[in-house]
Formats: structure tokens, sequence, C-alpha cells
């Protein structure tokens, strides 16, 4: 069982950077892949970014490629996602999941955080 905690949300101006961090307590974290998905209002969920066991695989939706980092660190069972320029359409709530496949796919992930929000205004 692992249980997965975001933090770092809030809010920022257009151009503007933001991390957030994805902290797992329970055991075997280091045996599971961990996503980045975002919501918007009344839509799915979407694949942001993935960051294989080791950490040596990453994979980045087309819309934040350039402009958004994912790094983990399994001494600390931590996955940060750097966030940079960030525009108002990235305003949206970021959920972390873990799962045993690197995939963009919100289906292979067994466990998820509860979310945090970012806000971008002008």
């Amino acid at each position: 069982q692992v249980q997965l905690v975001e933090s770092g949300g809030g809010s920022v101006h257009t151009g503007g950077s933001l991390t957030l961090n994805c902290t797992a307590s329970g055991r075997f974290f280091t045996s599971y892949a961990v996503g980045w998905f975002r919501q918007f209002p009344g839509k799915e969920r979407e694949f942001v970014t993935v960051i294989s066991r080791g950490g040596g695989n990453t994979e980045y939706a087309d819309s934040v490629k350039g402009r958004f980092i994912i790094s983990r660190d399994n001494a600390k069972n931590t996955v940060s996602l750097q966030k940079n320029n960030l525009q108002p359409e990235d305003a949206a709530a970021y959920y972390c999941a873990a799962g045993e496949a690197v995939s963009s796919m919100s289906r292979q992930y067994t466990y998820w955080g509860s979310g945090t929000r970012v806000t971008v205004s002008p």
C-alpha cells in the first residue's frame, strides 16, 4: 500500500514558476513509476508527465515539454514537478499517481493523491 500526498500548489502569474511535490508513505515506493495528471473543471484527467522507478526514464505531454521537469528522490520518497513559464491554460488540479509501469494512461495507476490546485493569473 502506498499513500501519496501532493503539496506546493498555489497561485502564480503568467510566466511564473511553481514546484509541486508528491510525497509517499508506505512500503515499496521505489517499485512504482510515478506520474502527474491534471484535471480541468468538467474534464477528464489528462496526462502531464511520468518518471520511472529509478528515475532514468521520463515522458511528457506535448503541452508541457520544455517547460515542466519531473524528478524523484527515492531516499526521500518524493517526486517533484518543476513547472516553468506557466500559462493560464496550465491552471488545474494536479494529481500524482503511482503505478507499476511508465504510462500516460490513468487507468494504469493504482494509487492516487487527493490533488493540489494551481491557478495562473494574467
